[in-house]
Formats: C-alpha cells, sequence, structure tokens
C-alpha cells in the first residue's frame, strides 16, 4: 500500500477514479485533500438514561440534528458530529485516512475521535466526531478546511457495503 501523493490524486481525480464533489485543485496538498465543514451538526441531547452501546444502538435517539447559518459553539468536552461539505467516491482498490489539522488540534480541536478510516468503494459524505479537548469554547464556521484525506492504494479490491455506504446526514 502507497500513499498518494498531489500528482496522482489529480490524475486520478481527472480520469474519474476517485471522485470528490464539490472539489477544487487548490484543496490537494502534497499528498493529502483537505475537506472542508459542513453545516449540519448532530448534537447530544442531555440525558440521565443509559444509552447501551449494542449493535442495535441508534444514535438519533440520543442526538438532535441542527442546521447552522453563522458558526457552531463547542464548549469544552463537548462532542458532536459534523459533515464534510464534499461527498468522495472512490474505486474498490483505494481507500483513505481522515486527519486532523494541526493548526486546529493546536487549539484543542479534534475531529475524528475513531471512525477515520475511508473504506474501499464507499460513496459519501464523511461524518467527523468532533471534540473539543481544550478549555476555551471554539466557534466552528461551515466551510473552513477542518480537516484532509489521504489515499492509498490497496493491495487487492473490497467493497464497502455497511450502513453508512451512502450517508449524506451527520
Amino acid at each position: 500500500m502507497a500513499v498518494l501523493t498531489k500528482p496522482e490524486i489529480l490524475r486520478l481525480i481527472h480520469e474519474g477514479v476517485i471522485r470528490i464533489d464539490p472539489f477544487s485543485e487548490e484543496q490537494v496538498g502534497p499528498a493529502s485533500v483537505d475537506l472542508r465543514l459542513g453545516s449540519k451538526f448532530r448534537v447530544f441531547k442531555q440525558m440521565q438514561r443509559v444509552h447501551h452501546v449494542t449493535e442495535e444502538a441508534d444514535y438519533e435517539q440520543i442526538t438532535d440534528l441542527i442546521d447552522v447559518d453563522g458558526h457552531f459553539i463547542l464548549m469544552p468536552g463537548q462532542a458532536v458530529h459534523g459533515l464534510t461539505v464534499e461527498r468522495i467516491t472512490l474505486p474498490d482498490n483505494i481507500c483513505g485516512w481522515l486527519e486532523g489539522r494541526s493548526r486546529f488540534a493546536r487549539v484543542g480541536l479534534m475531529v475524528h475521535v475513531t471512525a477515520a478510516f475511508l473504506q474501499p468503494g464507499i460513496d459519501n459524505q464523511q461524518v467527523l466526531e468532533i471534540l473539543n479537548v481544550g478549555p476555551v469554547p471554539l466557534a466552528l464556521h461551515p466551510g473552513i478546511a477542518v480537516c484532509q484525506a489521504i489515499f492509498e492504494t490497496c493491495q487487492g479490491s473490497a467493497h464497502y457495503e455497511g450502513r453508512f455506504r451512502s450517508q449524506t446526514s451527520p
């Protein structure tokens, strides 16, 4: 497996092998593509009852979906789900990883807590598991390049068929 660099990423995008919508060449760095934060967030409800972590666990039961106009204030210790503006489509022989950007990590922002892997064959917007681990409230502005996708080739082919393969909502 090898990480794709800018010339290879651009070639595969221009050939339609990797699709990112919307896309601008300015998003491509030396070996990654910047992804922007959307305006929809899933905010956890303040609850006292226990939510069981099982295969049947439904995040919609313990969260509210909101759409912000200006910005969203993320309090210290607060976790929310966000969504990338961009929809990513990968072929069966390319996978990837979501990584935060260091400029935001330095102020305590984590943009993916556990689910950083982009499966081969996906066709979706990426849900971001956002957490403020710093001591100050953070204003999250939709449209900011909050994370980056790193792509690599797979040894062999596989196709993700999981329950979030076509997600368009956090």
